[in-house]
């Protein structure tokens, strides 16, 4: 973290899985980082973070922001106590591919999370594989569109027990980029998913590696 200490409030260049950032370090805890890029704070996972890098002489290429968008206390920020504040804002997250996910959070589980999109509707998204996140301006919200939040009173606590309750379901694993990834959950129980793909065939992978899941 004396690495951070040092960065703070200077700017960085940050190196993540799938995307690379320029801005300010506005603050940062044991697990998370927070940048400011001159329009939009970035909430960022330090699990996912491959590089950092301070640059020097460089500091009135960004205005440092006036203000954080969560209230702030003594307390040190953590990745759980960001998803927490966030539940019920509109948000842009960031999971895997080319593509972010819009939408509100809704809840915040043990091991996952529940995002609701007016497009995919309700997405589980394990939180060891959300890379970053951001919050929409004040009064605006994904789509421009007003949207009623489902009824979610039956959720597991944690996301492979939420897997068993899909069992017989269509499902779409990690946003459907993988057409194999798309099918009959036949079996949701353990470390290892099974799946009957459009072909009528079984395909298993590794619950672990799962990073989102929506039933269409």
């Amino acid at each position: 973290m004396n690495h951070f200490s040092r960065m703070l409030n200077k700017q960085i260049k940050l190196k993540i899985t799938g995307h690379s950032f320029k801005g300010i370090l506005t603050d940062f805890g044991n697990d998370i980082l927070v940048l400011f890029d001159g329009q939009k704070f970035f909430y960022i996972p330090l699990l996912h973070v491959q590089k950092a890098v301070l640059i020097e002489g460089d500091d009135q290429d960004i205005i440092k922001p006036e203000a954080m968008p969560f209230p702030q206390d003594d307390s040190p920020i953590s990745y759980r106590s960001i998803l927490t504040n966030a539940k019920g804002l509109n948000t842009q997250v960031y999971v895997i591919g080319k593509k972010t996910l819009h939408g509100t959070i809704i809840h915040v589980l043990s091991d996952y999370l529940v995002l609701y999109s007016p497009v995919y509707k309700l997405i589980y998204i394990p939180l060891a594989h959300l890379k970053w996140l951001t919050l929409y301006e004040q009064n605006t919200s994904p789509y421009s569109v007003r949207f009623e939040l489902p009824d979610t009173s039956s959720l597991s606590r944690s996301f492979e027990e939420q897997l068993k309750k899909f069992e017989g379901k269509i499902a779409v694993f990690d946003m459907g980029e993988d057409p194999d990834k798309i099918g009959l959950i036949k079996n949701g129980k353990g470390n290892l998913i099974e799946l009957i793909n459009a072909n009528g065939e079984a395909v298993y992978f590794k619950l672990n590696h799962v990073k989102s899941v929506y039933l269409p």
